[in-house]
């Protein structure tokens, strides 16, 4: 199965665009040739970039707050356990502490002179080059364990975001029961009546060859499969395409 999913809102967005740079950071970080280290450090500075168009931290924090307050009110709720919900309590304190005390992330490379240069030239086509930037050719030549060590310093600004945002984010996926659907003629609606989610998840099976297009508000749910002719532009399918189908939502 294929999962897809579908941001309701633009916080969550903002959340699964940074989980996507973290992945890929920690993918190409892993990598022991230069060019692959070389993602991975052009991974860094987009980490930044998206850090200083929006308060990352700020939402952050609070919808760490959010979720703290959902989870404490079960609390009262029969059959809840006690025990597991202290734990998710206690986890969500610390890595609001931890967040919040970091200060403004990434201030670490900002004040780093060599890595300010670099993230100039890496903005420009091809002006990380050893034309442009001797200096970061010199790195590249470095043993790959230095090199893994320089980008693993680097990426402990983003440590506390990462701890926290992947549990917003855990908890937020688990919110949401997973039921069987048919999209009939490859189209799926469901009124809400003024519920609102803050995610979709699509499950597909590979075999079927399609992928979801999707949107929500308040009013309704709208699931719509395609397939990508020969050009990769994605055409409807017009036959019952099987799925599964999660909504997620706290708070």
């Amino acid at each position: 199965m294929i999962l897809y999913e579908y941001p309701c809102n633009e916080r969550v967005r903002a959340f699964l665009r940074v989980e996507h740079l973290f992945d890929r950071l920690f993918y190409f970080s892993e990598g022991s040739d230069p060019l692959l280290h070389q993602v991975a450090v052009a991974t860094l500075f987009e980490m930044l970039e998206i850090c200083e168009r929006s308060d990352i931290r700020g939402m952050v924090l609070q919808d760490i707050e959010r979720q703290r307050v959902a989870l404490a009110a079960l609390r009262e709720h029969p059959g809840v356990a006690g025990e597991r919900l202290d734990a998710m309590l206690a986890e969500l304190r610390n890595v609001a502490a931890n967040l919040a005390s970091q200060g403004r992330i990434g201030q670490t490379l900002r004040d780093n002179e060599w890595l300010a240069s670099l993230r100039g030239r890496v903005a420009v086509p091809g002006g990380s080059s050893q034309v442009d930037m001797p200096s970061y050719f010199t790195w590249q030549l470095k043993p790959e364990q230095a090199r893994k060590a320089d980008i693993q310093q680097w990426m402990k600004a983003f440590m506390p975001l990462h701890q926290a945002l992947s549990l917003i984010l855990r908890l937020l996926r688990d919110a949401g029961d997973v039921v069987d659907h048919v999209a009939y003629e490859g189209s799926y609606q469901e009124m809400l009546s003024g519920k609102s989610f803050q995610l979709l998840r699509v499950w597909v099976d590979a075999s079927a060859g399609v992928f979801p297009e999707m949107s929500a508000n308040k009013y309704v749910i709208w699931v719509r499969f395609a397939v990508q002719d020969n050009e990769n532009k994605p055409l409807s399918v017009s036959r019952d395409i099987p799925f599964k189908l999660a909504r997620c939502n706290i708070g």
